[in-house]
């Protein structure tokens, strides 16, 4: 069966990486300043953090219906028998829910997947939907695995800055004062739906050693798995690359089971909330292909 594997821009999959990968992966829309601009189509990560230096009004959407059904569309016409498509997490975006919607009209043919990942545990979960695919499973089965597994992932990430914390909404203008003048870097945890706070810290050097005291003992309570032998260890940051090289080799000699560390920058969506400097640990726990199919009786 032929099955196409749909994401969005969340992911941090660029169009030329989709391309290479064989997955799908619609643009996510901004506002900016009024104007509309859609991620790696016509706004790069370069010029998003510009214009946020220079303060504009950013703010993010979702794409629209019609862009979601076209794109369907046009996968169905090509031959693709059924579609999985893994937007971002309900608990982030209305772009889940207005999909699953939009999924109705497809008889069966247009399999949503709401397992609540952004950024590199979206990509991951796009790179497993696509390895369940080539290894025979439907887009039925597809879907079932990745929302059984959805609750298989964690990020921790910490801030440079307060303000677009402030800005968006997030936490009060006293609050983010209050903070700045402490030097406070706040470590959030997106586990499931929602980003939360998860502890704060004075430097960027006690933000990584809490980020990854909260990975280990994930691994170890949640994933069953403390030396991430069976888990991707996963970096992510906002215009904070030599950083997170440092970060990710950091966690490969922590970690020499876990094999090479990806790490990549954060999609606009979550950008635009964060502002530049931030750095992010994640983990997704590796899905047995093989006892899979048996549970499946592939």
């Amino acid at each position: 069966m032929k099955i196409a594997i749909v994401t969005d821009s969340n992911s941090g999959i660029t169009q030329s990486q989709a391309g290479e990968l064989g997955i799908f992966v619609l643009p996510m829309p901004f506002m900016i300043n009024g104007e509309t601009f859609e991620e790696d189509i016509n706004l790069t990560q370069e010029e998003f953090y510009k214009r946020q230096a220079e303060d504009a009004d950013i703010s993010t959407s979702q794409p629209s219906p019609q862009d979601v059904t076209d794109l369907w569309d046009k996968l169905l016409a090509e031959g693709y028998e059924q579609i999985v498509h893994i937007p971002m997490s309900s608990g982030l975006s209305g772009s889940c829910q207005t999909a699953r919607m939009l999924a109705d009209d497809y008889e069966g043919k247009v399999f949503v997947v709401n397992n609540q990942r952004i950024s590199v545990t979206q990509r991951q979960s796009a790179l497993d939907a696509k390895e369940l695919a080539e290894a025979g499973f439907n887009g039925e089965q597809i879907f079932e695995i990745l929302e059984r597994v959805k609750m298989e992932s964690s990020i921790y990430i910490t801030v440079d800055t307060l303000k677009f914390l402030k800005k968006g909404g997030r936490i009060t203008p006293a609050a983010a004062a209050l903070g700045t003048l402490l030097r406070i870097k706040p470590v959030l945890q997106i586990q499931g739906e929602k980003l939360d706070s998860f502890s704060k810290v004075r430097t960027m050097k006690q933000a990584r050693t809490t980020m990854l005291a909260a990975a280990e003992k994930d691994l170890k309570d949640r994933f069953a798995d403390p030396e991430a032998e069976n888990t991707w260890m996963l970096v992510a940051h906002t215009q904070n690359d030599e950083m997170a090289a440092e970060f990710a080799k950091e966690i490969e000699e922590h970690y020499p089971k876990a094999g090479a560390v990806y790490r990549a920058p954060l999609s606009l969506s979550i950008a635009c909330h964060i502002g530049p400097g931030s750095l992010a640990v994640a983990m997704s726990k590796k899905i047995d292909i093989e006892a899979e199919r048996k549970r499946y009786g592939l």
